[in-house]
């Protein structure tokens, strides 16, 4: 099994919430109206990603984990990880606002999912005038008083509410209570689970006319009520430069703006490379082979890759590792 840079059919979700940005935006090849995540990269169990290009086209990525796993996640990875591929990256599409939510630590998370917590990241890729997300609270709360604002339907003057615009970072850590708004087309890097703990919907039903379920209860003890300010990321934006965004002990992530053929050294890196397209369009090129990428797509290069070629004279890149 000789890797390459990989490309992967998108796994696509409707949301109550979804419209129609992911097809008309990114391209993606959505038959609803209501189509709110297109899964790039996914581990998760009943959602792993499929190979889209290459010789390797239809073998899942945990079949090629479970081939080679020092060889495509990293030997330091591995070691870490193991066998589960630790990043979920997606596109997501907000017609109408998100509910609120939080999500666990690894602590709370593997002791009632058995999973990895969910710290998260969003970059802006496109923002309706006016539009805003929903990110931590606005003043300290006590847990009392956040339990009487759901019991008297008013828990939004509670909220934080940031207007955005394209390029916009938010880096979101587990506990922070949050939620996307409408008009937001975004993309998402974050820990492989998929543990979300609704706290407010708005009231609304379904397709068949129920309420969502809400984890009120569960999210109790998940919850920061602190007042931070520690979600908006700033980081520079140099051309044809590598740009830090956020270095977690998750993932780190940086902000390439290419107007030039760039070349990256990555043979002491032991780590994947994913290359989320966030503008424009590139070719990919390594040791191994080379794949084309345009905005709204997503490239994981192997750990055995010794040097990554990018060519181009206009595109803006996420670069994630581990």
């Amino acid at each position: 099994m000789n890797l390459y840079p990989f490309k992967f059919q998108p796994i696509l979700k409707e949301r109550l919430w979804g419209g129609t940005k992911l097809k008309e935006v990114l391209g993606k090849p959505i038959e609803s109206d209501i189509t709110g995540e297109s899964w790039e990269l996914s581990a998760v169990q009943g959602d792993i990603s499929t190979v889209a290009n290459g010789p390797l086209a239809g073998t899942t990525l945990q079949e090629i984990i479970d081939e080679q796993p020092e060889a495509l996640l990293g030997k330091d990875v591995f070691e870490r990880f193991g066998k589960d591929f630790p990043i979920l990256i997606k596109f997501i599409d907000a017609k109408q606002d998100l509910s609120i939510q939080l999500h666990p630590n690894d602590e709370l998370a593997k002791k009632r999912h058995d999973s990895f917590g969910k710290t998260e990241m969003w970059y802006v890729m496109d923002a309706d005038p006016g539009a805003n997300l929903i990110v931590g609270f606005n003043k300290n709360v006590t847990k009392e008083e956040y339990s009487k604002s759901l019991d008297n339907d008013t828990l939004l003057d509670l909220l934080n509410y940031e207007q955005v615009k394209e390029g916009d970072t938010f880096f979101i850590n587990t506990g922070k209570i949050h939620a996307i708004g409408a008009g937001v087309l975004l993309a998402e890097i974050q820990q492989t689970s998929d543990i979300t703990y609704r706290v407010f919907d708005f009231n609304r039903k379904d397709k068949n006319g129920n309420l969502r379920e809400l984890h009120t209860d569960l999210a109790l003890d998940a919850m920061d009520y602190d007042k931070k300010d520690d979600f908006k990321v700033a980081y520079d934006r140099k051309s044809d430069a590598v740009n830090t965004m956020v270095d977690c002990p998750y993932f780190k992530t940086n902000f390439l703006q290419l107007e030039k053929d760039l070349s990256l050294d990555v043979s002491d890196r032991s780590s994947f490379t994913i290359l989320m397209c966030v503008g424009g369009s590139a070719e990919i090129v390594t040791n191994s082979g080379a794949v084309a990428i345009q905005k709204g797509e997503t490239v994981l290069v192997p750990a055995d890759t010794e040097s990554i070629d990018i060519h181009t004279s206009n595109t803006k890149l996420l670069e994630v590792t581990v």
